[in-house]
């Protein structure tokens, strides 16, 4: 070679060299063009559609409506016969206790009347004593034979049983007029405390006329208290009684109350197309108050397992609520019904199954039977 080298001499050399170069350049321009074409091929791919298997579960939310507090029992109390108020033993904000003397009121026709009544009654007292004990005396008579007639015993019984209706008269009659006084005193029929008073002592009262536009007393029962709530048709089904709600007032922000649910209507009202809810709430320490508005809180805990979704998997479009089942590399709408929210998950109903792999984020851009290169399965 080196013969051959010296013998042509150095322009041989030069062009050799020359050739090696050019074919190490031609080389590397191949290997970089192929790794190029491989970037750009793999930047053209689609990623690969994140997809989850359907599971079941439970979803446990809550719902914040507004309530009011009304007293357990509260009545407003009149007067059942005219008179005038002789004295007053309570006043706003008493507490008292059933049956305790609230006033007491005078009516002196029906002292007039009593006695009279009185005294009709122990006159026919007189009348039936006389008549038994002369029917008495024709009986003891009749025993010896031929002394008395039958019809003689027969007139004095019925004497006797004539006197005696009339005496029950005459007791019902002193009975009437007696328990009409006991309506002159004003009495608590349950446990409260008087949180109205419109009568003053020297007032004239009564069943009619002016003593009867306002009442005497509102006796308030505030140790235990209805919470009332409208609880919306669709969320009817999630409370049942004896559940525990939590609410807040507003004289008392930081404070959390709780009561039990007691009586549920079973009817919707027909302007709210909402359920009347009442719960029981005990307020010993009487911090809360008749008419109080209350933020509740309802838990809606759901009584079975269904189907949980992140709500990034739902399309809601003009034509329904979907959600992107991938089947054989396609994308298939399932019509859904929602449920309970809690955060970022739904509860979802509709034509599906456990393990279906559900599109995660799901778009109207992915049509309806449209063709699904690639997914990666991931955890819900």
């Amino acid at each position: 070679m080196n013969r051959l080298i010296n013998r042509l001499g150095y322009p041989l050399l030069t062009v050799l060299t020359g050739f090696l170069v050019a074919n190490s350049l031609t080389g590397c321009h191949s290997t970089e063009g192929k790794a190029e074409k491989e970037k750009v091929a793999a930047a053209e791919a689609p990623e690969p559609v994140e997809v989850f298997a359907l599971q079941k579960g439970k979803l446990s939310s809550s719902l914040q409506i507004p309530g009011e507090l009304l007293a357990f029992r509260d009545v407003d109390m009149y007067a059942k016969i005219s008179g005038f108020v002789k004295s007053i033993h309570a006043d706003v904000g008493s507490e008292v206790q059933e049956g305790q003397l609230l006033a007491l009121a005078e009516a002196p026709e029906l002292n007039a009347q009593l006695a009279s009544a009185e005294s009709k009654l122990k006159a026919q007292e007189a009348l039936y004593i006389a008549s038994k004990a002369n029917y008495d005396r024709y009986v003891d008579a009749a025993k010896t034979p031929g002394t008395v007639a039958a019809s003689m015993i027969e007139q004095t019984l019925a004497k006797k049983e004539s006197d005696f209706a009339q005496l029950e008269a005459a007791k019902s009659a002193y009975r009437e007029v007696a328990d009409m006084r006991k309506y002159l005193e004003i009495r608590a029929p349950f446990s409260g405390i008087i949180s109205l008073r419109n009568v003053s002592t020297g007032a004239y009262i009564g069943p009619s006329g002016k003593g009867s536009e306002l009442p005497l007393f509102v006796l308030t029962e505030q140790k235990r208290l209805r919470l009332v709530v409208s609880v919306p048709e669709a969320y009817t089904g999630y409370v049942d009684l004896n559940d525990e709600v939590s609410f807040t007032v507003k004289a008392f922000p930081n404070k959390k109350f709780t009561g039990k649910v007691k009586r549920l209507a079973g009817a919707l009202d027909k302007r709210l197309r909402s359920e009347r809810t009442e719960v029981d709430v005990i307020n010993s320490d009487r911090k809360l108050l008749p008419g109080m508005i209350a933020e509740v809180t309802i838990p809606l805990p759901t009584k079975n397992t269904t189907f949980i979704v992140p709500k990034t998997a739902i399309i809601n479009s003009s034509v329904g609520v979907f959600i992107v089942k991938v089947i054989n590399q396609k994308a298939e709408w399932v019509p859904i019904q929602k449920g309970l929210e809690e955060g970022d998950q739904v509860e979802v109903f509709g034509e599906v199954k456990e393990g279906d792999q559900i599109m995660t984020t799901a778009t109207e851009e992915v049509r309806n039977g449209s063709p699904v290169p690639s997914s990666k399965l991931v955890s819900k």
